[in-house]
């Protein structure tokens, strides 16, 4: 499964009494070369987000504040759940897998770099498609 390839990455902590900094670089601190940066904020606890699989993305998801759940599943009966919690780690999400957030804090803000600009052709938003594309039967 590529739910064996999701893992958890530890960014490289700089911090002194006037704070922390946390640098993340493209080839270097994740996998790829970073073509889109976005953030989720605001989202209620009971909110699901994601829902989805990419053909090509590949993501880095890090709760720069607060914290949240995701849930990766992999269309042949494998999954797991990550808690992100922490600004100096990062959730790896490689490419066909899919993937839910939810159990957002009330102070979550929830970074995702990605290795592709948006293209919503590559989006995979219906869980039973994805099953029958990850099994070769689309």
């Amino acid at each position: 499964m590529r739910t064996d390839s999701v893992r958890m990455l530890e960014f490289p902590q700089h911090g002194d009494e006037r704070g922390h900094l946390v640098v993340v670089e493209g080839m270097k601190d994740i996998p790829f070369e970073i073509k889109r940066v976005f953030y989720i904020y605001g989202s209620d606890a009971n909110v699901v987000r994601g829902c989805h699989a990419n053909r090509r993305s590949e993501f880095v998801l890090i709760n720069v504040a607060g914290q949240s759940k995701v849930r990766v599943r992999d269309g042949v009966g494998n999954e797991a759940v990550f808690s992100i919690n922490r600004p100096h780690t990062g959730l790896y999400l490689p490419r066909m897998v899919w993937k839910d957030m939810y159990d957002f804090s009330p102070d979550s803000v929830l970074l995702v770099l990605s290795s592709e600009p948006y293209d919503a052709e590559e989006y995979i938003r219906d869980y039973d498609a994805f099953v029958r594309e990850v099994s070769g039967h689309a």
